[in-house]
């Protein structure tokens, strides 16, 4: 029996347009995005965060945003680092996969969980040292969404970490469940 492929539908991020008053790309009227925004930077700032978030989280500056992508700064703050005074990996990978799933986010209008998430570590970051983080949404298929997170230095562009994640929706299973007659 010969099974028909479904095509990983790829997502658009045309260039950002620049809007007065809205961070720098992001499009006016996109509620998904604003959403999406608005949940990263509650994280941020610990209001709808667990402490977790809110220790890794603290100072995250988004910089950009359309439906997506999403580009931020960071500076790495004293309390999440390792003993070597360096960026601790387990803060690392809480940063990613909130930024990869707040450009998931952009595009599904929902959170999503995780299904696979691995980080390749190319380098560290000290404390106060800036670094930009960008996510970006590189396809979908059904149920499934794919981002790709990299972290890079601030001051020369090195890549310090490259994230990869597959998140998937629940969104229609609740509302199955919501409906079952058992």
């Amino acid at each position: 029996m010969m099974h028909k492929k479904k095509a990983i539908r790829k997502v658009s991020t045309s260039s950002p347009l620049k809007q007065k008053g809205k961070q720098e790309g992001q499009k006016m009227g996109d509620g998904a995005l604003e959403k999406s925004l608005k949940w990263l930077e509650d994280l941020s700032k610990g209001i709808i965060s667990h402490e977790l978030e809110e220790l890794t989280l603290e100072g995250l500056q988004i910089l950009q945003g359309q439906k997506g992508f999403i580009r931020c700064n960071f500076v790495v703050p004293s309390r999440a680092s390792d003993a070597d005074g360096n960026w601790h990996v387990g803060a690392m990978a809480t940063l990613i996969d909130d930024v990869g799933a707040a450009a998931i986010y952009s595009v599904t209008d929902h959170i999503k969980a995780s299904l696979d998430f691995n980080i390749s570590f190319y380098s560290t970051a000290k404390i106060q040292e800036e670094v930009e983080i960008e996510a970006k949404v590189i396809g979908e298929k059904g149920k499934l969404s794919q981002v790709v997170v990299e972290v890079r230095r601030k001051g020369n562009g090195e890549l310090i970490a490259l994230g990869k994640q597959w998140m998937a929706t629940t969104k229609d299973t609740v509302k199955a469940a919501q409906t079952s007659k058992l």
